[in-house]
């Protein structure tokens, strides 16, 4: 089997829209989202090799500084399959896809070539 890295987006103008929902009104979908995720992951837990965990604030790392950096980068996980088609084919229905002009990008994982034997 192949491995791939399942990369969960929202874009940043979603998330500042979002923000401005009531903290109540907020904390009460983002648990209800929580345990949808939760369930839809547990009965395909055998796809997934690395759960995954949600990604905090972006800094970008350039030859000689760093500065803050938003995109639209929300979870990741890894997961095994046969196809990046098989895989994505699995994600059409993920919970995270309720939430306005979300999407989920799929890509395999290859090894990088043995740098030591030169």
């Amino acid at each position: 089997m192949k491995k791939f890295l399942v990369l969960y987006l929202i874009p940043p103008s979603m998330m500042d829209e979002w923000m401005k929902t009531p903290p109540e009104v907020r904390k009460s979908e983002e648990d209800k989202m929580s345990r949808e995720i939760q369930a839809w992951m547990s009965n395909r837990s055998r796809m997934f090799s690395d759960p995954g965990a949600g990604l905090g604030k972006a800094v970008r790392v350039t030859q000689g500084s760093t500065s803050e950096a938003r995109n639209a980068l929300v979870m990741y996980a890894i997961v095994h399959g046969d196809s990046r088609e098989a895989i994505s084919k699995a994600l059409q229905d993920h919970p995270h896809l309720q939430i306005p002009q979300s999407s989920i990008e799929v890509m395999e994982l290859f090894p990088l070539p043995d740098r030591s034997a030169s």
